[in-house]
């Protein structure tokens, strides 16, 4: 999973010849179709699926046969195909060997910072954030959080924090491309108002989602740094029902957040902004 849109962009540039010479076809035709399955809301029939990969259907069902074999793919009773459970198998794996949601573990683990509400730890991926690591609140709420949930980057608190890292050129090609969307009559999706938003959250070290991304919810996000200097590699953020946002109880969130991001900044050898700014409040 990228851990932001450089990344990203690397992966999507075309091969060398090098690389073109080391390619096994079938194998890259595997890990497409996985793609085009991850970026569909539903379950994909087969003619569809060899529509978009422009490959004949008996290929592709050669293909979905050998993924479903190795749980891969899931293919229901209507013929349709999905990503299957093995995915998440991957993932986790993946993720249980990754400093950054390792560290993100430990400190929840040691602190348990306010418990009645709910934290989150989010990375880039092209205009998008993913959770990667989450811990549930203990108060009622009515939404839960989840592994690999997506959401747009300028509506939530997280993704927001993240994107005041990216040059404003990023920004705003991804307004332009219409990468932005929006969730709620709140939600901020074009370039200027955006930018300004991105800049307070600059100046001061957080960024709130006020309702932006669900009605009655608020979010605070901070940006987290690794070793190499610039863009933050992953954001964590506190959620709450709006009705729970009293001064002290913002003032304690904000706290609680920044510290989250600073220390995990410390930890992954980040020398970024959030590395620097205090756990008071009023920093």
């Amino acid at each position: 999973m990228p851990l932001g849109t450089e990344t990203t962009t690397m992966a999507n540039s075309p091969p060398s010849s090098e690389t073109r010479k080391r390619t096994v076809p079938a194998v890259a035709r595997a890990a497409r179709l996985l793609d085009v399955l991850a970026a569909a809301a539903d379950p994909m029939r087969l003619a569809v699926l060899a529509k978009a990969l422009e490959l004949p259907r008996s290929t592709v069902h050669g293909l979905c046969a050998t993924l479903v074999d190795a749980g891969l793919v899931t293919r229901f009773q209507d013929g349709t195909y999905h990503l299957g459970v093995r995915i998440m198998d991957l993932a986790h794996a993946y993720l249980a060997r990754t400093d950054l949601t390792v560290e993100f573990a430990k400190i929840l683990s040691s602190e348990a910072p306010i418990p009645e509400e709910s934290v989150v730890l989010s990375v880039l991926d092209g205009a998008d954030i993913v959770y990667v690591a989450c811990r549930n609140g203990s108060r009622p709420f009515g939404f839960n959080f989840r592994f690999g949930m997506r959401l747009p980057a300028n509506c939530a608190a997280s993704g927001k924090a993240l994107l005041s890292t990216l040059p404003e050129e990023r920004i705003i090609e991804f307004a332009r491309a219409r990468m932005f969307y929006t969730l709620t009559r709140k939600s901020v999706a074009r370039a200027a108002p955006l930018l300004k938003q991105l800049a307070e959250v600059r100046r001061n070290g957080y960024a709130i989602d006020d309702e932006e991304t669900r009605q009655g919810m608020v979010c605070i996000g901070a940006p987290v740094f690794g070793s190499s200097v610039g863009e933050a590699v992953a954001a964590v953020a506190v959620s709450m029902p709006k009705a729970a946002l009293h001064a002290r109880h913002k003032a304690l969130a904000i706290r609680t957040v920044k510290h989250l991001a600073a220390t995990m900044s410390q930890r992954l050898g980040g020398s970024g902004p959030t590395a620097r700014i205090g756990v008071d409040a009023g920093s």
